[in-house]
């Protein structure tokens, strides 16, 4: 710099110039230099006043050389610190090298041995292969003998035990086998014909072999099951349902099965009718064979008991099935064969029972009662089985006999026909007619058998017991005044419908009744009226008005010119009539005091005053009229037609 600075002086201007304008660019840079940026630079200072620590005109000039030895100094401390590296270095180069000697031996001597073991090694890899094949095969043997082949113990579990017990593990064996069975199709698809012929033919055996023992095993249970409750295990239900496969064989055990229950069941109905319960309760039913309904009664109750409960066995038997309508066919054909040994003793029985009765009350309540159990029983069992038939002819006997029995009684009511009594009331006849009618009536409103049931046994009874009662009661007034036999008519339809009013389906003919009635009650109606007009003398008059009034041309005259019409006769007809008017119960036909009815009798009362002011109505208006030629009308009838009803009313 100072070299710079102090340029020669006889440089020439522009070279000086130009060493001015260069130093000054120097010196700017160093000015713009930012010491505090350059990290080398403090650095350096740092480790400059390491060392200087005077700051002289000497030591400035001596830096370079201090410096320079310092370098060297440092120089030598590196070198000598690189000596010791390198003699590290010789000694593990030499360690190396010997390592290398000794690996390229060794590598020598395994070729050397691998050149000896090659044959070894691949005898040792070829039979490595073999054996890993050979696992292969193997696992596939014993997939296939645990897939398609029976183990020993399965084996013994399929055959029976001393004792005649099934093993625990027949029915998995059983269904194992049949799993086998199933399988050995597979094999017919593939190149496998040969073995999987064997297969299924060994298991063939097997399987039947199996069902042979099962049909054996459950025939040798069936047998047994003779008690009065049999206790049904589970395993038999197992053992049935495992046998349907075989229907012939499942056929034969059910058909045992039936033999047995059938048995047990007529000795059960034996016993229930001789000997009673356990300790005589409850008692035999043979001991109310003197009342035929509770006789009856019983033996259809038991019988119902017994089918309920066999219905109940059968279920539990064959619960393990899971076709509920195959089911329900073979329960129902089961249970007609079980109960057909019912029935030879219960017909006797009952044929017994019908034929001593005569009696028509008795033998509708046993009608009932056998058409009830009929209904109920039938829903257990098979409509075309022997019971059910037995039950149905019974009872179509037992209808038949009751209505035998009402036809006679009702042709007694026609032979003998009795004369009504003085006071015209019902015959004993009719009385003990209609008593039976309503015992019947009470039985049949009370029974138990359907709807449809009864409407057709009502329009049965009716046929045979109301139109004949109808018939003696016309008969039996044919006799009788007219006036007489309405009274007695009336007193017997009111009779007979009251009877029948309390029950059912008797609304057709209770309006026939009241149609006859009401006819006979009009008859009386009539007569009553005509009674009274005939007491008062106003009868012939009434007459002649009317036929006057019918004669839509009369020449005759006037009514003041005929007989019987004058203003003398009718003022004493009018007397008679305000008599009447004063006292009209004296004038009461003596016949209607024996009407039952006081409805009936009232209602004649009424009616009848009704007639007598229409007729009054009529002579009142016949008699004021000017054409009549009657000189003072209103002495002859004081009273207006209003003035009538209101006295009568």
């Amino acid at each position: 710099m100072t070299t710079e600075l102090n340029a020669p002086a006889n440089a020439s201007p522009s070279a000086s110039q130009h060493q001015t304008a260069h130093v000054q660019r120097r010196l700017q840079k160093i000015l713009d230099l930012k010491l505090e940026s350059d990290k080398d630079l403090i650095e350096s200072l740092k480790y400059l006043s390491s060392f200087f620590t005077e700051n002289s005109v000497r030591t400035r000039r001596s830096l370079r050389s201090t410096i320079e030895k310092r370098s060297l100094t440092l120089n030598d401390q590196f070198e000598e610190c690189f000596r010791v590296v390198k003699q590290q270095l010789d000694q593990i180069n030499g360690t190396v090298t010997s390592m290398s000697t000794c690996c390229q031996d060794m590598t020598q001597r395994l070729k050397d041995v691998k050149a000896q073991t090659q044959e070894l090694i691949n005898k040792t890899t070829q039979i490595q292969n073999e054996n890993q094949e050979l696992n292969v095969k193997s696992c596939i043997t014993e997939g296939f003998i645990d897939r398609f082949q029976l183990k020993p113990d399965e084996l013994n579990a399929l055959r029976t035990t001393r004792d005649g017990f099934l093993h625990p593990q027949f029915f998995n064996v059983l269904k194992r086998v049949k799993s086998i069975h199933q399988d050995c199709k597979l094999l017919l698809r593939t190149n496998q014909q040969t073995i999987g012929l064997e297969i299924m033919e060994q298991m063939a055996l097997h399987q039947e072999s199996a069902y042979e023992r099962l049909y054996r095993w459950l025939q040798n249970e069936c047998r047994q099951l003779t008690a009065e409750s049999p206790e049904i295990s589970t395993l038999l239900s197992e053992a049935l349902e495992g046998l349907k496969e075989r229907q012939v064989l499942f056929k034969y055990v059910l058909d045992e099965y039936g033999t047995a229950r059938r048995s047990a069941i007529v000795r059960g109905f034996i016993d229930a009718l001789t000997r009673g319960g356990p300790g005589g309760m409850p008692r035999p039913i043979e001991l109310s064979s003197h009342d035929p309904l509770r006789y009856v009664g019983d033996m259809l109750a038991w019988t119902h008991q017994a089918a309920a409960s066999e219905k109940e066995y059968a279920e539990i038997l064959l619960r393990k099935f899971k076709d509920w309508s195959d089911l329900q066919k073979t329960i129902q054909t089961l249970l007609g064969f079980l109960t057909e040994g019912l029935c030879r003793p219960l017909r006797v029985r009952l044929e017994q029972v019908l034929v001593s009765q005569h009696e028509p009350v008795t033998l509708y309540k046993l009608t009932n009662l056998l058409k009830f159990y009929e209904t109920t029983i039938k829903q257990l069992l098979p409509t075309d089985c022997q019971l059910a038939l037995v039950l149905d002819e019974i009872t179509n006997l037992s209808s038949k006999m009751f209505l035998n029995a009402l036809n006679a009684a009702a042709t007694r009511l026609i032979e003998k026909v009795d004369i009504p009594t003085n006071d015209l009331n019902l015959s004993d006849e009719l009385r003990r007619t209609l008593a039976l009618l309503r015992d019947i009536l009470e039985t049949h409103s009370t029974s138990m058998i359907p709807f449809e049931s009864k409407r057709t046994d009502f329009q049965q009874i009716v046929y045979s017991i109301i139109d004949p009662l109808l018939q003696m009661c016309s008969l039996s007034a044919a006799k009788l005044g007219v006036v007489e036999m309405a009274v007695y008519l009336v007193n017997c339809y009111s009779a007979i419908r009251a009877t029948l009013a309390v029950f059912a389906f008797t609304d057709e003919k209770i309006e026939m009744l009241e149609g006859h009635i009401e006819a006979n009650t009009d008859t009386l109606i009539g007569e009553q009226a005509t009674y009274i007009l005939l007491r008062t003398d106003l009868l012939d008059a009434y007459r002649i008005v009317e036929k006057q009034q019918q004669d839509s041309n009369p020449t005759d005259g006037s009514l003041a010119l005929k007989p019987g019409m004058d203003t003398i006769t009718l003022k004493a007809a009018m007397v008679k009539f305000d008599s009447y008017l004063a006292s009209p119960d004296l004038y009461i036909m003596p016949q209607l005091k024996y009407l039952t009815s006081a409805v009936v009798r009232e209602k004649i009362k009424k009616r009848s005053v009704e007639l007598i002011c229409a007729a009054y109505t009529s002579l009142y208006s016949a008699i004021m009229d000017p054409k009549n030629t009657y000189a003072n009308p209103y002495s002859i009838m004081p009273h207006t037609p209003e003035q009538i009803v209101k006295l009568l009313s």
